[in-house]
């Protein structure tokens, strides 16, 4: 298993659920098993989108998560996301700190929602 070296938005982890992105399930697949991981944050977004009777989605989205880490939003994601200039996406903020605290590159489609956060990189995987 690898060390973690991309955070998944929630906007990229809808994508890979509902199959809307080759491109993004191109890069997904030719990541190696550990690079890839989310945050608490996305993980709560994504699942309060699907609806508990929707079995076929709440499993599709137990074997992305059995895919794709899911990390605790810890003490250092909270001081990292407290220096990031205020914004009105705060769960955006919660998880670019989250990123931040890691070191771990932001991967989304919303990079212009990210690009004033320092010291955050970010990827497009969707291009």
């Amino acid at each position: 298993m690898s060390e973690p070296l991309f955070l998944l938005d929630s906007n990229i982890l809808i994508y890979l659920l509902k199959g809307a992105s080759t491109a993004v399930r191109g890069h997904v697949e030719a990541r190696v098993p550990g690079e890839l991981v989310t945050s608490a944050v996305a993980y709560a977004e994504v699942m309060r989108g699907i609806a508990p009777e929707d079995l076929e989605q709440v499993d599709m989205a137990r074997r992305l998560f059995g895919l794709v880490a899911v990390l605790p939003f810890d003490m250092a994601a909270a001081g990292a996301y407290r220096t990031i200039p205020f914004s009105r996406g705060k769960f955006d903020r919660l998880i670019a700190g989250h990123a931040v605290s890691l070191g771990l590159t932001l991967v989304t489609n919303n990079t212009e929602d990210f690009a004033d956060v320092p010291g955050l990189r970010i990827e497009n995987w969707t291009l």
